[in-house]
């Protein structure tokens, strides 16, 4: 059984088939926080995984009103992609 994303110590997880995929951030200021890096093992890339945790990592700015920095080229294709995110990057 694959599980939920968690959020915890900066950064967004997510354990599928045993193995950690993540999302780590910090806040910058009160309103900015910065995505720099997402990882997902190679063996399970290509199954949306990172998607699923930019788009929570993304909703808790959202919900928090922070302004984005996609440091991670991950997160920054990932907004690119999403026009409805794109408003959200720092700029």
């Amino acid at each position: 059984m694959e599980s939920s994303i968690i959020h915890g110590k900066n950064r967004f997880y997510k354990t599928v088939e045993g193995l950690n995929c993540e999302l780590e951030y910090m806040i910058c200021d009160n309103n900015t926080i910065n995505f720099f890096h997402t990882y997902v093992p190679e063996s399970l890339r290509g199954r949306g995984i990172a998607g699923e945790i930019i788009r929570e990592g993304i909703d808790y700015a959202i919900a928090n009103k922070y302004r984005i920095i996609p440091t991670c080229s991950a997160v920054r294709t990932y907004m690119d992609r999403n026009p409805e995110y794109r408003e959200l990057i720092m700029k």
